[in-house]
């Protein structure tokens, strides 16, 4: 299956390029994978770049998860995410994705100076 970089799936949602939109729209036709790392760059430049807020960015993440043609990597995790993600609001995204990850796949608790990460269960606060 193919994959994604950040720059496509970015010409996706805003779609701020008319022919760039066009030929990621093409690309993604017959199936696409979304690495976490494209995913988590893409929710960044949305929020920096483009401003989106946190209902914005939800929004666009659920739509990967539902997308038919999209196979987003680790799903379960991405949708843990977005459960942390909406629940947390001082927490970054890419936080929240770590942490689901981490915690799927028994790897806690999760270490961090981030004093607001801190704040969710299974992770561990290093002073």
């Amino acid at each position: 299956m193919r994959a994604v970089d950040t720059n496509l799936l970015v010409r996706l949602f805003v779609a701020d390029d008319p022919r760039q939109t066009a030929r990621a729209k093409a690309f993604v036709a017959g199936g696409a994978w979304i690495s976490h790392l494209v995913l988590a760059e893409t929710v960044w430049v949305l929020a920096s770049f483009y401003e989106l807020d946190r209902n914005a960015l939800l929004r666009a993440v659920e739509t990967l998860l539902s997308n038919r043609s999209l196979t987003v990597q680790d799903s379960e995790s991405v949708a843990d995410a977005v459960i942390l993600f909406r629940a947390h609001k001082g927490v970054d995204f890419s936080d929240c994705l770590i942490l689901a990850t981490a915690r799927r796949h028994g790897h806690t608790p999760l270490g961090t100076f981030d004093a607001k990460l801190a704040r969710l269960e299974g992770v561990q606060k290093i002073n």
